[in-house]
């Protein structure tokens, strides 16, 4: 075998290497990523089923309820068009409190109700999660805008 054909058999297994590298990596990376949705993007079907996702928003008022053993937590999660229930077993962060802003990873189970595998807090009072700031400022825009629609039609 002459040297150029060793060199173009030797440049063509790099590049074969380097393409299932990137495959592996491709496919790690896709398996592992998590989208936000808000609970009215929820309501209306757009969060995947039987995969886990975010969801996000404020921490509705008096919806924080502590069930018989001791750890497992119901809240609702509202962007202030819908709410979401959502069932969490294990510590919550500190800053975790009702009218706070507050994103869950988790899927939703067989009862509808959003089983998180984890639970972020804001951590200042200034603070909310972009997903969940963004989810709740749209929510707002939109009954603003159909409150003034009402206004407009009477």
């Amino acid at each position: 075998m002459k040297t150029r054909h060793k060199r173009l058999l030797l440049i063509l297994a790099g590049l074969a290497v380097l393409g299932a590298v990137a495959a592996l990596v491709l496919n790690a990376f896709q398996s592992n990523l998590v989208f936000f949705f808000s609970p009215t993007q929820v309501a209306a079907g757009e969060a995947p089923k039987g995969k886990p996702f975010r969801i996000g928003g404020m921490v509705k008022e008096g919806s924080i309820r502590r069930e018989a053993d001791g750890v497992t937590l119901v809240f609702v999660v509202t962007d202030t068009e819908k709410d979401m229930a959502v069932r969490y077993k294990g510590i919550l962060p500190d800053l975790f409190k009702e009218g706070k802003g507050a994103v869950a990873q988790g899927r939703i189970g067989d009862d509808g109700i959003f089983v998180a595998s984890e639970v972020l807090a804001k951590h200042d009072e200034n603070y909310m999660p972009p997903e969940a700031a963004q989810a709740v400022g749209e929510a707002h825009a939109r009954a603003l805008t159909k409150k003034a629609q009402e206004t407009l039609s009477h």
